[in-house]
């Protein structure tokens, strides 16, 4: 909870994406984690729905984690985002239908399948703005 690894610039980009759209965390952390981490980079408002791969049937690569935080927002998986960084987190939004934005780890990157899922690929996390959002989302 003192030194959180978080991403360089991931609590900016989830407080300026919250500010116009539902955020939910789908995330193969431990419950615990997640509440510790959430409570500590100041993000508990800004999230509204989290689940850990604990709370449903299947781990990443499955979908499951993926429908279940779409259904509990009220939103279609269709215009939704999932934004990951990992082979088996791109595989699982893939899966679920999401629109999925991949931000790969350089230290450990996605394997190139897993990456050719992914409807958008960013250098960092800096690129994934509200714009970026909006013209994924918008209405066809």
């Amino acid at each position: 909870a003192e030194d959180l690894p978080l991403i360089d610039g991931a609590v900016e980009a989830v407080k300026a994406i919250a500010a116009s759209w539902t955020v939910g965390i789908a995330s193969s952390s431990p419950r615990l984690l997640i509440d510790v981490v959430l409570a500590a980079a100041e993000l508990t408002s800004d999230v509204h729905v989290s689940m850990s791969t604990e709370e449903v049937d299947a781990g990443k690569p499955s979908p499951a984690v993926y429908l279940a935080v779409a259904e509990r927002l009220g939103c279609e998986p269709g215009r939704t985002v999932g934004v990951e960084d990992s082979s088996n987190g791109l595989r699982s939004a893939a899966s679920a239908g999401l629109i999925v934005v991949a931000v790969p780890s350089p230290t450990y990157p996605p394997a190139p399948d897993a990456l050719a899922l992914a409807d958008v690929v960013l250098n960092g996390i800096a690129e994934l703005t509200p714009k970026l959002i909006a013209g994924l989302v918008r209405t066809p």
